[in-house]
């Protein structure tokens, strides 16, 4: 089901449980957690927020304006706290936020996430105009290329091809890189689940044993034949992994 109310617009499933909150990464969407939301509502509370990425002033476009931007849904919504679930960016931004209001934290799930590593541009700039080389840069998200559907492909291709949007990227690229949080995450006390794609080439696996040594309270898990979006890829086994963390957690 698909809210709106005053600048806010997200994604609410299920009753139960403490309250989830998804965060999607930079060339996504609410609609990349696809069937896990509907494994994890049977059990807890889902809101997935959109994060309008390509919406507002250009001015403001940075991972820290994002985490703001959440701080504020959070208070309209009058959540005292929540686990946060992000991917890729996503992550990126629930770590800027536990950082900035912990006690709003319950507990993180990151799955492909930014904030140590930034290669969420790839390892070149999008070419206007050229849809088979976006194709081939969509699919070299997932393991599986089949799952970046013609929908998918069309949606990157259509960013890629406006000015606009592209500074936007360019700005949150930047932001990522300025906002590492190395030096921040022996820090965090909160239970942290991460969850990886063995084959993710945007944040490859190095990454992700980086973050749990650095995560004085994580777990890891990792997901074969999986790319750099597991909930997307396979929602089943990423929400059953989830469900057993929140489990013995809380």
């Amino acid at each position: 089901m698909v809210k709106k109310e005053g600048k806010f617009k997200w994604l609410e499933e299920g009753e139960g449980g403490r309250p989830i909150i998804l965060l999607h990464g930079l060339m996504g969407g609410v609609e990349n957690f696809g069937e896990m939301v509907d494994f994890i509502s049977e059990e807890y509370k889902v809101y997935g927020l959109d994060l309008k990425l390509f919406e507002g002033s250009i001015l403001k476009v940075s991972v820290k304006s994002l985490s703001d931007y959440l701080y504020e849904f959070m208070n309209h919504l009058e959540l005292s706290s929540a686990i946060l679930l992000g991917n890729s960016m996503g992550g990126h931004i629930a770590l800027i936020f536990s950082k900035e209001h912990p006690d709003m934290v319950d507990g993180m799930v990151l799955t492909g996430s930014s904030g140590l590593y930034e290669s969420a541009m790839g390892d070149s700039f999008p070419r206007r105009g050229d849809k088979d080389y976006i194709r081939t840069k969509t699919e070299e998200v997932f393991y599986n290329p089949t799952v970046a559907t013609d929908e998918l492909v069309d949606r990157v291709f259509e960013i890629a091809n406006n000015r606009v949007s592209i500074l936007r990227l360019l700005g949150y690229a930047k932001s990522a890189i300025r906002h590492n949080m190395a030096e921040d995450l022996p820090k965090f006390k909160m239970p942290v689940c991460l969850i990886w794609g063995e084959h993710d080439k945007v944040t490859p696996p190095n990454v992700a044993n980086e973050f749990h040594k650095l995560l004085p309270n994580s777990e890891l898990h990792w997901i074969p034949l999986c790319g750099h979006a597991a909930m997307w890829e396979h929602p089943e086994e990423f929400s059953k992994i989830v469900l057993k963390f929140l489990s013995n957690k809380f």
